[in-house]
C-alpha cells in the first residue's frame, strides 16, 4: 500500500524548474561568470525573461526610469538579486495549476509576500548584510503546502481546518493526521532542486527553529516572519500559536513592539509586490 509520503515526494519529483533557471543556476555557481553570461541565461526563456522584469520594474524596487533588458537588470541590482527573482517568479509558475477550490492562490502568496518582506526588516534590524537573501527565504518557507495541496488537497485541506479549529501548529496536526508535514515536505522539493543549504534549512525548521544547526538565525528570522505574516484580527501576533518561540526572539534580538512596528511597515509594501506576482501565475 502507498503511504502519503510515498505520494507526495513522487509528486515532487514530477515539478521541476525550467531550463533557463537551471542555467542560470549553474551560470551563478561558475567563479568565472560574465555579466551577460546572466542575462543570455534568463534570456533564452522569453517568458521569465517577461516575468523577471516585471518584477524588477514592481514598486518593491522603486527604480528610477524603467528597465527594459536583463543586463540592465542584472547591473542595477546584481547577480545575486536577479538569480533570487528568478527563482521566485519560477516557483510561483511551477505552481500556477492548483484548483482554485482547494487553495486561494492569492491569499497564499500574499501570506506567503508578508514572510518574506517582514524577513528582510527583520533582517535589516538585526544587521544582516545580506537581507535581501532573506526575502526568498520566508517567501518559500511555506511552498511545501503548494505541494500538499496539489498532490494530497482533502487530506491536507481537513489537517490545516482542524489545526485552525483546535488553534494547534499546523506542523503538529499535520504530523498526526498524516504522518508528514509541511516544512519537511517543501525542504524535501528544495534538495530535489539543490537550492542553497540556508533555504532548506530554513524552510524545514521555521516552525521549530531550536532544530536548525547551521542557519539559527536565519531560521530563527523566518519563524518570527511566518508568524507575523498569519496573525490576524482572530489571532494576533504574540498569541496562542502565533506565539513567536523565546529563543527566536533572543537569537533575534528583536520585540515584540518592533515586530509589530516591522508588520505595519510590510502591510503597507505587499499588495504592490502582490499584483506584479499574482498574474506571474497566470502569465506564458
Amino acid at each position: 500500500m502507498t503511504t502519503l509520503w510515498e505520494k507526495v515526494t513522487r509528486e515532487t519529483k514530477l515539478i521541476s524548474l525550467p531550463e533557463a533557471y537551471l542555467k542560470l543556476k549553474a551560470v551563478v555557481e561558475r567563479p568565472d561568470y560574465e555579466l551577460t553570461d546572466i542575462a543570455d541565461a534568463v534570456s533564452i526563456d522569453p517568458a521569465l525573461t517577461t516575468r523577471v522584469l516585471r518584477l524588477v520594474n514592481s514598486p518593491y524596487f522603486g527604480l528610477a526610469g524603467r528597465i527594459e533588458t536583463v543586463i540592465r537588470a542584472v547591473s542595477m541590482l546584481g547577480v545575486q538579486q536577479i538569480h533570487d527573482l528568478a527563482l521566485t517568479t519560477c516557483v510561483a509558475h511551477a505552481f500556477s495549476g492548483i484548483n482554485p477550490d482547494h487553495l486561494d492562490m492569492r491569499s497564499f502568496w500574499r501570506k506567503s509576500i508578508f514572510s518574506g518582506l517582514a524577513a528582510q526588516h527583520l533582517a535589516k534590524n538585526r544587521g544582516v548584510l545580506d537581507s535581501e537573501r532573506m526575502f526568498v527565504a520566508g517567501l518559500l518557507s511555506d511552498i511545501g503546502h503548494l505541494i500538499l495541496y496539489q498532490s494530497v488537497p482533502q487530506e491536507i485541506l481537513e489537517a490545516d481546518n482542524l489545526a485552525r479549529e483546535r488553534q494547534l501548529p499546523a506542523v503538529e496536526v499535520e504530523r498526526e493526521m498524516l504522518g508528514l508535514d509541511y516544512a519537511r515536505v517543501g525542504a524535501t522539493l528544495m534538495r530535489q532542486w539543490q537550492l542553497p543549504d540556508s533555504l532548506i534549512e530554513t524552510t524545514e525548521f521555521h516552525p521549530e527553529p531550536l532544530r536548525a544547526r547551521k542557519f539559527p538565525l536565519e531560521t530563527s528570522i523566518v519563524h518570527i516572519a511566518v508568524l507575523l505574516s498569519s496573525a490576524s484580527e482572530a489571532q494576533a501576533f504574540d498569541q496562542g500559536t502565533l506565539q513567536p518561540h523565546a529563543s527566536a526572539m533572543s537569537t533575534v534580538n528583536v520585540s515584540s513592539e518592533t515586530c509589530l512596528k516591522i508588520s505595519e511597515a510590510v502591510e503597507s509594501e505587499v499588495e504592490g509586490l502582490l499584483d506584479t506576482l499574482t498574474p506571474l501565475r497566470k502569465a506564458s
